[in-house]
C-alpha cells in the first residue's frame, strides 16, 4: 500500500505523464504556425520593387558579347537609375543608355538600350594607338578588357555634354570609335548589381 501511493504521489507531482505514463505527443506541446510574418515581408518587397522599378531601379538582360569579358550572354543587372541624378557619368562606370535618334536611323544600335563602359568625359581628349587607350595624354590601365583593341582612333576632344564609350569586347563592339560620342542625354543609368547568374552574382 505504501508503494503504491508513493507511486501515485509522483505521478502527481510531475503533470507531464499521460494515463499510459507516457509524455504527451510533441504536436500537443505546440502547434506551427503559417509563416505570416516572412509572407508578409516578402509581399512588402515586391510592392517597393515594383515601386521602384520606375524611379530607382529597373532590370537589364545582356543580349551581346560587346562587354566581355565584364559581362556575359545572359547576364542579368539591377540598373541604378537614381545616381545619376545627383551626379553626372564618371569615368569607368558601366552606364545602360537609349540610342541617340540619330543612331536608331543608321541602325547601329536597332533601338534597343545598350551597355558600354565610359572611357572619357566632356573636355577629355581621347586616342586610340597602338592597341592602348589615352585619355588627356595618359594610357588607361584596363585590367578588364578582353583584348587590346586593333583599330586607331582619334585623337578627338569628347564635346560638351558628352561621353566617350567603349565595350570591354574591344573589337566586337559597337561603341563610339564607330558611331561617335554619346550624348549624356541618353544615359538612364548606372549597372550596379549583377543577380543572375547566381555563380556571378555581385556589384560591378
Amino acid at each position: 500500500m505504501y508503494e503504491l501511493l508513493r507511486i501515485t504521489q509522483q505521478a502527481g507531482k510531475s503533470g507531464h505523464m499521460s494515463t499510459h505514463g507516457q509524455a504527451p505527443p510533441s504536436h500537443t506541446r505546440g502547434r506551427r504556425t503559417l509563416p505570416w510574418g516572412r509572407l508578409l515581408w516578402a509581399g512588402a518587397l515586391l510592392v517597393l520593387a515594383l515601386l521602384l522599378r520606375g524611379f530607382v531601379v529597373q532590370p537589364h538582360h545582356i543580349v551581346t558579347g560587346s562587354m566581355e569579358p565584364t559581362l556575359a550572354v545572359g547576364d542579368r543587372l539591377v540598373v541604378d537609375k537614381l545616381s545619376y541624378r545627383l551626379h553626372p557619368p564618371r569615368a569607368g562606370d558601366v552606364v545602360v543608355f537609349e540610342p541617340p535618334p540619330e543612331l536608331v536611323r543608321s541602325g547601329d544600335l536597332r533601338g534597343h538600350s545598350s551597355i558600354k563602359r565610359v572611357i572619357a568625359l566632356p573636355g577629355q581628349e581621347v586616342r586610340v594607338h597602338d592597341g592602348q587607350v589615352f585619355v588627356d595624354g595618359r594610357p588607361l590601365h584596363e585590367p578588364y578588357v578582353a583584348k587590346a583593341p586593333t583599330y586607331e582612333w582619334g585623337p578627338a576632344r569628347v564635346p560638351e555634354d558628352m561621353l566617350f564609350v567603349l565595350g570591354d569586347n574591344r573589337n566586337g563592339s559597337s561603341d563610339s570609335h564607330v558611331w561617335g560620342a554619346l550624348p549624356m542625354r541618353s544615359v538612364t543609368g548606372r549597372a550596379w548589381l549583377r543577380f543572375w547568374p547566381p555563380a556571378r552574382v555581385g556589384a560591378l
